[in-house]
């Protein structure tokens, strides 16, 4: 979000959460003055998560007269940490209208002031990053690996899958429910690395940078150990079937990417928890499924 501009003191500006009566003038809001990639009803649609649990907002925004003039998306989830439940909210895309700037703090405000939760926070953007750590955020280490996505000869004896009847005939226990619950996200795309009787579940999303979309960002791998061994295979298939040159994948999701690839910067990402570590944040129940821009 900008810095902020100076408001005229004499509007009245409602803040209150984003409700399922608000989504289509929202979603209007974020294709006029956030992404036109998205049309307002993929904004609309992003705004629900397709996973089950308990939803007390979609974020906050700010009214000016009936209009909207601002918003902050929030993503919520219950997930299962050592045995623990856990409750996370994911804040997501912020915005606020120019003439508005000044007033954007009471969205985050807002969405801090609910208890009970971890937050996290996978696309700040410049200015918003120092915010943060004010806060209490704490970054989160996204070195990453940039590899080509080649067509490697499929000597391997296993396989990519994708079709959903066989992801659900393949995987079992958390990776399944992990699969149920994103397989309706718009961001998510869904595949499994099988190799004999073991199974590596991988979710990636297409991603831009320099504003080309030539890139897939690993979100999840179930098992790293296996992607280090056969994930060629799964290069290969985002070149061949999906046309995606590169991949991009963090260490701390991917330690090992197979064949070639070079150490880049990745984009911030935060939380803040008093509880979890580094290591039990990861990016699904997020925007990063849902949001496809």
């Amino acid at each position: 979000m900008p810095a902020p501009s100076v408001l005229s003191a004499d509007r009245q500006v409602e803040l209150s959460p984003i409700t399922a009566a608000d989504t289509a003038a929202v979603g209007r809001f974020l294709h006029a003055h956030l992404n036109a990639r998205l049309s307002a009803a993929a904004w609309a649609r992003a705004m629900t998560p397709p996973w089950a649990g308990d939803q007390p907002n979609h974020g906050f925004l700010l009214r000016d007269g009936g209009r909207v003039v601002g918003a902050y998306l929030a993503f919520y989830s219950e997930r299962g940490i050592d045995g623990r439940p856990e409750r996370f909210c994911n804040l997501a895309a912020w915005c606020v209208e120019e003439g508005y700037r000044s007033q954007g703090l009471r969205l985050l405000r807002a969405a801090l002031r609910q208890k009970g939760y971890h937050l996290t926070d996978f696309s700040p953007s410049g200015n918003v990053v120092p915010l943060n750590a004010r806060l209490g955020f704490t970054a989160l280490d996204t070195t990453t690996a940039l590899a080509p996505n080649l067509p490697w000869p499929a000597w391997s004896r296993a396989r990519v899958v994708t079709d959903p009847r066989e992801i659900e005939r393949v995987l079992t226990g958390r990776e399944l429910a992990i699969y149920r619950d994103h397989a309706r996200a718009a961001a998510a795309r869904h595949l499994v690395l099988v190799a004999g009787a073991r199974t590596c579940y991988v979710v990636v999303r297409r991603d831009r940078r320099k504003r080309l979309p030539l890139f897939a960002s690993v979100l999840h791998v179930s098992d790293p150990e296996l992607f280090a061994r056969h994930g060629r295979l799964v290069l290969r298939h985002l070149l061949l079937r999906h046309g995606v040159p590169f991949t991009l994948a963090e260490r701390r999701v991917v330690p090992r990417v197979p064949g070639p690839s070079v150490t880049v910067a990745g984009r911030p990402k935060m939380f803040r928890s008093p509880t979890l570590r580094a290591d039990q944040i990861d990016y699904l129940y997020s925007e990063l499924t849902c949001v496809a821009w």
